[in-house]
């Protein structure tokens, strides 16, 4: 039996939240392996530091990044 993405997604959605929890973080550690990926966040990383240090972007606390976000989503 062959299963395809879309089987796989419904499966991991019927998990409890700790075990999507788990394997979130086993995924994410794969991708995490890849160097392709890591010189791109590194390469990401630079320019956002750039950007503030030049004063073109004022970075925000965390606390309002989710008063923001949980505003938005009620």
């Amino acid at each position: 039996m062959q299963i395809n993405l879309e089987q796989i997604e419904a499966a991991a959605l019927s998990l409890p939240p700790e075990g999507r929890a788990r394997l979130a973080e086993r995924l994410l550690a794969s991708i995490e392996d890849d160097p392709d990926i890591t010189t791109a966040w590194v390469a990401e990383a630079r320019r956002r530091d750039a950007e503030i240090e030049a004063g073109r972007v004022v970075p925000l606390l965390a606390e309002e990044v989710f008063s923001k976000a949980r505003a938005g989503h009620r």
